[in-house]
């Protein structure tokens, strides 16, 4: 049987590139999935069966590396993080939310700061402290202004042999970052509300789509995370910084809160790991110590 990728869904169709990457059959998923509640994704590889020369079934599906729900998308490598420095102004609180989110289903992130040239003097020293931050912790930090003529030179690399999504608020730029990289796509930019502070997008469908020798999806992607599926132990290893000294603490399971002889404390008070980012994590670990039970309906 062959097998390829999902490179597009849209109405119920899967549209599948084969392994050679000569052709696209449209497919359905069988019916078997629904059954089960497997729902194909795109960026999912798969074995399928073509029934003519355009029409087919999947028939089975590869286990994913990761798989996200908004956008339904599988099999990702980075996010690139679209944060606007002014008009949504810039909030790291938010950011690090993300970034926790992207790190808890082994994804990369690239954070891309958009607007820059909107700040004030006093307003690029604050943002270039916060990029610093994130650079020490080991992210990749871009930063951008509206027609900037070198940032599709500087993205390029990045996106380079790997499957990329876009995420962050409405507004922030990402339909701007996508034309910038494809010209090709001419998505629709809508103007900010200036009565709510924030955009609004129109997306339509998921798909993939081939830059660099990467794969990019067309969508301006996420703009919200819940922590559903993170358990309280897991978190401190959505913070790199944290992670690299949790080792170091009295007790394995240490939550960083109360315990004695707890590293990660130590290091916030040593100005080894921001205060901010700190707070930001017990503001996430009483989110999670706060979230109702799931029940399941098996």
């Amino acid at each position: 049987m062959p097998k390829g990728q999902i490179r597009k869904a849209l109405s119920g169709f899967y549209y599948v590139l084969d392994d050679d990457g000569e052709r696209y059959t449209q497919c359905r998923g069988r019916g078997v999935f629904r059954n089960r509640q497997i729902t194909p994704l795109v960026g999912d590889f798969v074995e399928y069966k073509a029934d003519n020369d355009r029409e087919g079934t999947i028939l089975d599906i590869d286990e994913r590396k990761n798989e996200l729900v908004r956008p339904p998308i599988s099999n990702i490598d980075q996010a690139i993080l679209v944060f606007s420095a002014k008009q949504p102004d810039f909030h790291p609180l938010l950011l690090d939310r993300f970034l926790v989110a992207v790190e808890s289903f082994d994804i990369q992130p690239v954070i891309c700061l958009t607007k820059i040239d909107l700040l004030s003097d006093a307003e690029r020293e604050e943002l270039d402290r916060y990029a610093d931050d994130y650079r020490t912790i080991g992210y990749d930090v871009i930063e951008s202004f509206i027609d900037d003529p070198t940032l599709q030179e500087r993205l390029m690399p990045v996106l380079e042999g790997k499957t990329s999504v876009l995420a962050g608020q409405s507004g922030v730029g990402k339909s701007t970052l996508l034309n910038t990289i494809l010209p090709s796509l001419k998505l629709k930019t809508d103007d900010i509300s200036q009565a709510l502070n924030r955009g609004k997008h129109t997306t339509r469908h998921v798909e993939l789509i081939e830059v660099n020798g990467g794969l990019l999806a067309d969508t301006p992607g996420f703009s919200s995370f819940d922590f559903e599926q993170l358990e309280k132990e897991q978190l401190s290893a959505c913070f790199p910084e944290m992670e690299q000294r949790a080792g170091g603490c009295k007790f394995r399971e240490c939550l960083h809160l109360n315990e004695p002889k707890c590293a990660i404390k130590k290091a916030v008070e040593t100005g080894d790991i921001p205060e901010y980012r700190y707070k930001h994590y017990l503001k996430f670990l009483e989110e999670i110590m706060n979230r109702k039970p799931r029940y399941s309906h098996d």
